[in-house]
């Protein structure tokens, strides 16, 4: 029986269908255990603290479940890399990351709790304290387990603390301390559990001043952590009870301060040696503990360089994998387009280049969508202060110069009254320019940068307005970047303006503090102060402007007839 070609050539084509099936099968067979083995060795990295070797791995099995379309354990290796960022101190990056991996992670699960928990930990390292609470409390709601819920519940109560609102964090840790005796909870709960919530009550308490009571449960929580070998939390044990101690015994806080130093160095934890340095560096004054300070300075510097280099190595791993990413998509777009033209495919080749070219141009106009934002914020503030000037020179020195113009067509110039009435008139309109200009001029950013400061704030003296600067010359203003220094100098300038015109203050304190993240500025006068719904007309919208393009806060305390205060913080 003769059989038509046609039918042979159906034959040959689903046997090189199924081949066809078969190598795709094989390949993604083949990535899924590469992927899944660079995750697992991540996971083993990061508990060895090899840090750089965990990100690089996670980042490679990213890209291969990239290609698998694995949502679940693209979201996974996102939250690891943001842990991994939060422990080398890149809050900004770590947020970046955990934000990416809400995409990946839609339902509601143990995976949208942890990055809600990670977003948190990031807003209260960067002081951002309401949105950190914001984040804890969305973590609680995606928890399931009861237990797993405490957690994000005593980060909130450790914020409070962080606020001074022990009240509130007493209340719920309080709870949380009385839920540990249900079933479902005690059942499950470790140890460590009960010591954590312990700990934190004990220091609310002591921090509202109700002593006894605080230490006695500090104290209990110690001692649990020593019965059950938990060395990493007995390090925060030590450094409350070296911080209850500090005004009560000096000997038993630096005792304490040492036990927490010395269990911190065996547990490389770096930021709890800084904190237990600070203790002691604080409780003696004398010439002796100079090797405490020496000790400390060594430390915070090699940290920051450490923390550095971490953050370097994040972003050549990252430029390298986006790179061979895009060497190997234009690989297999080769290969495409070889198989095409084999197929007489030039439409879908040109297709595919107009998509290709679509995807590039949206990437490219998100990234710029992102960047532009805070050039906005930039561009709104210069605008402002555009404006502000032109609105100056309208007020104070166009309708001055008509005047001037109208008094010296209608006089006699040859009359010596006229001359010194129109020269002084003239010399009153560039004293006013000069004052423009001054307010305006180039900020000098280089090493007289403190003088130029301190010059500027010394024009707003006078014999009945006393300006006081303290603690100007304690910021390392040489690790300052150029844009800070401008901004910082041209919103006090803004603030000296704004108490000029508006406070009639005859005191104004000025105190700069500065931190391991920010330098922080507390601007008091005892003027006349305002409401505070309306504080955004009399000139200070401006100042926010400027403070929020480099990512800082700034907050205002004002009522009629009780002064005005802000607090400006800026990322160092």
């Amino acid at each position: 029986m003769l059989r038509s070609p046609f039918f042979y050539f159906i034959i040959l084509l689903f046997f090189f269908s199924c081949e066809e099936k078969k190598t795709v099968h094989n390949n993604i067979e083949s990535t899924q255990k590469e992927a899944l083995s660079l995750r697992n060795q991540g996971i083993e990295s990061f508990k060895k603290q090899e840090f750089t070797t965990s990100f690089y791995q996670f980042n490679k099995s990213k890209q291969l479940y990239e290609t698998l379309k694995d949502s679940a354990n693209i979201g996974y290796i996102l939250i690891s890399i943001a842990s991994i960022q939060q422990v080398n101190a890149d809050y900004y990056g770590s947020k970046e990351t955990a934000t990416e991996a809400l995409h990946y992670v839609k339902k509601k699960s143990v995976y949208t709790a942890e990055i809600n928990n990670r977003l948190g930990i990031a807003d209260k390292e960067l002081s951002l304290y309401d949105d950190a609470i914001l984040y804890y409390k969305e973590a609680a709601k995606d928890y399931k387990n009861p237990l797993e819920k405490q957690a994000p519940f005593n980060n909130i109560a450790a914020v409070y603390i962080y606020q001074n609102k022990y009240d509130k964090a007493i209340v719920l840790l309080d709870s949380l301390v009385n839920s540990l005796s249900n079933k479902e909870i005690k059942d499950k709960a470790q140890p460590s559990d009960k010591s954590i919530l312990i700990d934190n009550l004990g220091y609310a308490y002591f921090k509202k001043g109700m002593d006894e009571k605080g230490f006695l449960l500090m104290n209990e929580a110690l001692q649990i952590r020593k019965e059950f070998n938990d060395m990493y939390g007995s390090i925060q044990s030590y450094l409350n009870l070296a911080d209850y101690y500090t005004k009560k015994d000096i000997q038993r806080s630096n005792e304490n301060a040492l036990a927490a130093y010395n269990v911190a160095t065996k547990l490389n934890s770096v930021d709890e040696r800084l904190e237990a340095l600070q203790i002691l560096i604080s409780n003696d004054h004398s010439a002796q503990n100079s090797k405490y300070v020496q000790r400390y300075f060594t430390l915070n510097d090699s940290i920051i360089k450490v923390r550095n280099n971490f953050k370097n190595k994040f972003a050549k791993i990252k430029y390298d994998s986006k790179k061979e990413k895009d060497e190997n998509a234009k690989l297999r777009l080769e290969k495409a387009e070889n198989l095409l033209s084999l197929q007489k495919a030039t439409y879908l080749r040109i297709v595919f280049i107009i998509v290709f070219i679509f995807l590039v141009i949206l990437i490219a106009i998100l990234i710029r969508y992102y960047k532009n934002k805070n050039r906005a914020i930039e561009f709104k503030t210069s605008y402002n202060t555009e404006t502000r000037i032109a609105k100056k020179i309208h007020d104070e020195l166009a309708n001055d110069v008509f005047h001037v113009i109208a008094y010296a067509e209608s006089q006699s110039l040859s009359a010596e009254n006229t001359k010194e009435n129109l020269l002084q008139k003239l010399d009153d309109i560039y004293g006013r320019v000069r004052g423009i200009s001054r307010e305006n001029n180039k900020i000098d950013t280089g090493k007289d940068f403190i003088k130029s400061l301190k010059d500027m704030l010394s024009t707003y003296n006078t014999s009945e307005r006393n300006i006081m600067v303290t603690n100007l010359e304690s910021i390392n203003w040489e690790i300052i970047d150029d844009i800070k220094k401008i901004t910082i100098s041209r919103v006090l300038q803004e603030l000296m303006v704004n108490m000029k015109k508006h406070s009639q203050a005859n005191l104004v304190v000025i105190k700069f503090e500065s931190d391991q993240k920010s330098i922080i500025i507390n601007y008091t006068d005892n003027g006349k102060g305002a409401e505070k719904s309306k504080i955004a007309k009399n000139g200070l919208q401006n100042m926010e402007n400027r403070i929020q393009a480099l990512k800082g806060t700034i907050d205002f305390e004002t009522e009629p007839d009780k002064g005005f205060r802000a607090k400006i913080a800026i990322p160092k």
